[in-house]
């Protein structure tokens, strides 16, 4: 028995497609400085659009500034329906280092980094990234930093904000200061401590957006996995892409790729149903927490 999985979800006062793109990739090698080839860089997000991307996630300091500004290449002047999103709270060091940026005056200037480079006058929404710890969630309160971005709301320059790298206490946290739209956190078929969170989240109709659906810098791999994607005449990425769209109504995917190519069959995983006994081996895939 299988189950149609809805290919859309409610991102701040946006529907978007379940599917999006993450820009990451689009910088050069360790996500710094420019890409090997920017004409490429450029042909993949306007083919992302072209096939249906309407949620495109990314940050000025991937690069930094480098993707922002070869989306606003590619993409200025912006489709009505498309929703950028970005995220503020870190920086880079000139040897590519991440690096906490989440005092007040750094939040501001880092969100008119954003609106500059992206040519935009208002950002549609912008994720606090947490940087308390840069390998995972850590407990701490947000309050202040949270706070600055809820000012930029008020006079305009931010229409929504999100989280990520965040715990369940900051989650609450956040939402007890103003509307959190979106959470975004490591998940995939081998990393599911955030397992209730998603399931709390659906229930609030936030949205949750994994980072890393693939594995990030190690790419998931499974002995099941590949039986799954062989059984079904699938690429086993596709599949892991597939488990999280059926894993919860509120997950939004941003795979991110410089190649059209692997773009095509990450936006494919919205064709593929999981059998019921796919999906119970594909659970049994995560990681012990």
């Amino acid at each position: 028995m299988t189950t149609a999985i809805p290919s859309t979800f409610r991102l701040g006062d946006r529907i978007v497609n379940r599917i999006g793109y993450g820009a990451m990739q689009l910088a050069g090698p360790g996500v710094f400085g420019p890409p090997k080839d920017r004409a490429a860089a450029v042909a993949v997000l306007r083919e992302a659009v072209a096939a249906g991307v309407n949620h495109i996630d990314t940050s000025d300091f991937y690069g930094p500034h480098v993707t922002n500004q070869i989306i606003r290449e590619a993409l200025s002047p912006y489709p009505d329906d498309l929703t950028l999103v970005t995220k503020v709270g870190a920086r880079r060091d000139e040897k590519g280092a991440w690096l906490p940026a989440s005092s007040p005056a750094e939040l501001v200037a880092a969100v008119h980094d954003n609106l500059r480079h992206l040519g935009r006058d208002v950002l549609d929404v912008v994720n606090l990234r947490v940087m308390f710890d840069t390998a995972g969630p850590k407990e701490g309160s947000i309050a202040p930093q949270l706070a600055a971005l809820v000012e930029l709301q008020r006079q305009g320059l931010v229409r929504h904000i999100g989280l990520s790298n965040v715990t369940p206490a900051q989650v609450a946290e956040g939402r007890g200061m103003c509307e959190i739209v979106s959470v975004q956190n490591q998940y995939n078929l081998a990393h599911r401590e955030d397992d209730a969170m998603v399931d709390a989240l659906a229930k609030n109709g936030i949205a949750f957006v994994p980072f890393f659906p693939l594995g990030g810098f190690s790419p998931l791999q499974s002995d099941a996995l590949s039986d799954v994607a062989k059984r079904l005449g699938s690429s086993p990425l596709r599949v892991a892409l597939a488990w999280l769209l059926h894993r919860s109504p509120n997950i939004l995917l941003i795979p991110g790729t410089s190649s059209v190519a692997h773009l095509k069959d990450n936006l494919r995983a919205g064709e593929l149903t999981l059998p019921e006994d796919a999906l119970a081996m594909l659970d049994a895939i995560a990681s012990p927490a």
